[in-house]
């Protein structure tokens, strides 16, 4: 997917992108809105100006093109509506989310055969596994296209992870970036009083990783320290971007706890979130 978009209109398509996920989980009263809208900025920048990755025909192999995996698949709603936004799948279809017998179920899966998912994610700690060994296959096959991964912080806290960070520079993994949602909220508390071990940037450079570090609600930011992790792909380094996000970006009542980490709005609550998020010209399912 080639695309053109400027940073205003990433940023007209994110407020979008925040209707759909506020809309998504007030339909079926469930969901998981808080990390969603902190990480939307995020999911347009990569899905409609950095990533090199072909909507349709939907290449469930990803063989000669970026992939992306989504680890804390919890977050499915802003996964849903970037992938629908980007035209793996009809934007209507967002209205069948969390519905039984449909294909956006709460965690991503395969079973559905939804267009854009590569592995059923949401068992927290698996997905850098898998993005790992991706990259390992592209390298193998000499597919130049980059494996990115997104990660919770408090998903740190799953020693698989770790494994993968292991795996990952020994092999020399340096064609996959991976993000991580630095927003310091989980769905008990803060990850400070949860698991108070947050040095990731050393902890990350101890175990042989190249890191950045990115305001990932900024958009001159993301704009800047994207392509510099981009520049140090094939430098014998996997790269990581330790990206702080506010849990609930966009909808101040949301913002700044972890209340509304898997809680969805009521009628109330939901027009108050839409009053601060303007339609935009891609109009709401």
């Amino acid at each position: 997917m080639e695309t053109s978009y400027t940073v205003t209109s990433m940023a007209t398509m994110a407020t979008q992108i925040r209707r759909d996920v506020l809309r998504m989980v007030h339909a079926v009263s469930s969901g998981h809105p808080g990390g969603s809208l902190g990480c939307v900025d995020y999911f347009t920048a990569l899905h409609f100006h950095f990533m090199k990755h072909n909507p349709s025909p939907f290449n469930m192999s990803g063989n000669g093109e970026d992939v992306f995996f989504l680890s804390n698949g919890h977050i499915s709603p802003v996964y849903y509506s970037t992938l629908a936004r980007s035209g793996y799948f009809p934007v209507a279809e967002l209205a069948t989310f969390r519905k039984l017998n449909t294909r956006l179920q709460g965690h991503p899966a395969t079973h559905e055969h939804l267009p854009g998912i590569r592995v059923a994610t949401g068992s927290l700690g698996q997905g850098l596994s898998v993005a790992a060994g991706l990259a390992l296959q592209k390298k193998i096959d000499g597919d130049a296209s980059t494996v990115w991964a997104l990660t919770g912080d408090g998903e740190l806290q799953e020693g698989q992870i770790w494994e993968a960070v292991m795996f990952a520079a020994h092999r020399k993994l340096d064609n996959m970036i991976v993000a991580v949602d630095y927003n310091q909220k989980q769905i008990d508390g803060s990850t400070g009083d949860v698991m108070g071990l947050t040095e990731w940037t050393s902890k990350f450079l101890a175990f042989g990783w190249e890191v950045l570090e990115m305001d990932g609600n900024n958009w001159d930011d993301i704009m800047k320290v994207v392509p510099q992790a981009q520049s140090k792909l094939g430098c014998g380094k996997p790269i990581v971007i330790i990206m702080k996000t506010e849990m609930g970006m966009g909808v101040d009542f949301m913002m700044g706890t972890h209340a509304w980490h898997g809680k969805a709005p009521n009628d109330e609550q939901l027009a108050k979130a839409l009053a601060q998020l303007p339609e935009t010209e891609h109009k709401d399912y």
